[in-house]
């Protein structure tokens, strides 16, 4: 059952309103300072479909020729957020004809008509941030044509939002949200003439924040490597704003800088995305490179698990695992019950994927993509390794998470291990993956087991309650959707082709049936769940200690080097119906 809002998010709520109001009363800017210099960007067929009236906002088509985008999913609240973020205006500027412009001038000029006087639903903190960035980024673009009155229309509204944003950025959640806000207000500080009141003070938070948001080690506490990437990109555009502005940088912002881009080198794929986990996808095309490239920090890191992930890269192969514990409890709204999953991408293809975040599909299939079913890895029928209650909190989360890298005479070995079920089924999950120094194979070992009398005797109860029929687990491994797999041998292997021509073969050992099941590639920028298959194995866990081998191989006639020309880009054919 939806909940209403709680007094203290109403309380927030008036604030937000009350500010805006009073910031649409607040002294003008009437120009710029300096031409601000474009640093976002979008995609040139979203930019088309939005011309044309198509409108793909959260899952979901609109097809509205000539109608406003404000009036867009209106009583929908998550497009109406993306909506008045407006980085939908990335994707017209991609464009950058005269149709373009004309529809982004229509509907800034509308919203102007409609919120300037503080109304509406995007008067909060990130959303300001969001929206002031992408207005500056894009000014030269939108106020070209546009007559004096209009022009200073336009500047009278950034104004007041940065009021607004210099008022009402400690209310936006600490992280992303913060960094949004905060962004925002030294954007248009810099940018604005008269505003420039606003940028020290701004920088000192975003300075703080990056202290506190940011860990030593260049992670975040969601642990959500598409919002660290965000994140990183914000901060770059932060700080290439004040040195632009002769402005000194904090060292705070330039730390974090420098810490986080090794973290997000070692969290990509060999295909150039991020793994995918904790709610974040691969990234928008383009973006981890453009924040690489803009952090101008060269290293990578040497060893450790950046961000509680695990990574090994061999030959054209690369596997990244979830080698920690999730964050639990009201803190971790996006967390994913994930713990010792893998993916593995081979050259430009993924092969082995998790299902990733259906929060654009609606609260059903966001559930459902937190779950361990919705992971490349082991999981007990009923019960993920970490539970969400009924306020959608991620509870019962591991204890105890181990995580171990060694060095093979052929290759390298990682040693996972935890305990999600020992409180349920007194039972251990530890997951051993050796993966070959060319790339070519991994050798998997998975294992359930009791350690000692107390978890022995919680397994004992578990197995009286199904009248010893034993307690039913499954290894799952979700395969992208462009991954052909047919059942060969008998039942005994399954053969994986990609796009590129390179076939996998996927053996098991052990009791467990082997399966190809449905599954589900959940990604933004399309209509619905994208299908997929899923190899499963099955069985049941009859003793203190259930071990099931099985390995991923190359074919031997797949050659060490492919010619692949043809990239998986996130947003091909974002209209299909898949």
């Amino acid at each position: 059952m939806a909940q209403g809002p709680t007094f203290a998010q109403k309380r927030t709520q008036w604030l937000h309103r009350w500010h805006a109001k009073r910031a649409a009363k607040s002294a003008v800017s009437s120009t710029f300072v300096s031409a601000p210099e474009p640093r976002s960007f979008g995609h040139f067929a979203k930019g088309r479909q939005l011309i044309a009236g198509n409108f793909l906002f959260s899952g979901h088509l609109i097809e509205a020729p000539g109608a406003m985008i404000w009036d867009v999913g209106a009583d929908n609240l998550r497009i109406i957020n993306e909506v008045q973020g407006c980085v939908w205006l990335d994707d017209l500027a991609a464009v950058g004809d005269a149709k373009a412009r004309d529809r982004a001038q229509a509907w800034i000029w509308d919203w102007i008509a409609r919120y300037d006087n503080g109304t509406g639903p995007g008067w909060t903190p990130e959303l300001a941030g969001r929206r002031l960035i992408r207005w500056i980024h894009h000014a030269l673009f939108v106020t070209r044509g546009k007559s004096k009155e209009d022009c200073d229309l336009f500047y009278r509204a950034l104004s007041r939002q940065t009021k607004f944003l210099s008022k009402r950025w400690k209310a936006a959640e600490q992280g992303l949200a913060r960094f949004e806000a905060l962004t925002g207000v030294i954007y248009a500080g810099l940018s604005l003439e008269g505003m420039q009141g606003h940028v020290a003070p701004a920088a000192a938070a975003l300075a703080k924040d990056c202290e506190t948001s940011i860990d030593a080690a260049g992670g975040i506490a969601t642990r959500n490597p598409e919002e660290l990437m965000e994140i990183e990109t914000l901060l770059i555009w932060a700080q290439h704003a004040m040195r632009d502005a002769d402005m000194q940088v904090p060292d705070a912002v330039n730390n974090a800088i420098t810490r986080t881009a090794p973290v997000l080198r070692a969290l990509r794929h060999a295909d150039g995305g991020l793994a995918r986990f904790h709610g974040g996808g691969r990234g928008l095309d383009g973006r981890l490179d453009q924040a690489l490239a803009g952090s101008g920090v060269r290293t990578t890191l040497r060893g450790g698990n950046p961000m509680g992930f695990a990574r090994i890269m061999a030959g054209r192969t690369s596997l990244i695992a979830d080698a920690a514990a999730p964050l639990s409890g009201v803190s971790a709204k996006q967390a994913h019950a994930s713990t010792c999953a893998f993916e593995l991408t081979s050259g430009r293809r993924p092969l082995i994927t998790n299902c990733g975040s259906g929060a654009a599909f609606g609260v059903e299939w966001r559930r459902a993509g937190r779950a361990t079913a919705s992971h490349s890895t082991l999981g007990i029928e009923g019960y993920s390794s970490s539970r969400l209650d009924s306020h959608d909190r991620l509870v019962d989360t591991p204890r105890e998470v181990i995580c171990e890298l060694h060095a093979l005479e052929d290759g390298t070995r990682l040693e996972m291990a935890h305990d999600g079920w020992k409180g349920t089924h007194g039972l251990t999950h530890a997951r051993t993956l050796d993966v070959a120094f060319d790339g070519r194979a991994v050798a998997g070992e998975d294992v359930l087991t009791t350690l000692g009398d107390t978890d022995q005797a919680a397994f004992d109860k578990a197995l009286d309650a199904t009248v010893l029929q034993g307690i039913p687990f499954t290894i799952r491994f979700h395969l992208h959707p462009e991954v052909d797999a047919k059942v060969d041998m008998g039942g005994t292997a399954v053969s994986l082709a990609l796009k590129s021509g390179e076939v996998w073969i996927f053996r098991h050992e052990g009791t467990t049936e082997l399966s190809l099941a449905p599954s589900v590639y959940l990604e933004v920028g399309r209509l619905r769940p994208r299908g997929s298959q899923q190899l499963v194995l099955s069985g049941h866990a009859l003793a203190y200690a259930t071990r099931v081998r099985w390995s991923l191989a190359k074919a031997q006639d797949t050659p060490n080097a492919v010619r692949d020309l043809r990239p998986t880009g996130q947003f091909e054919e974002t209209s299909e119906d898949e």
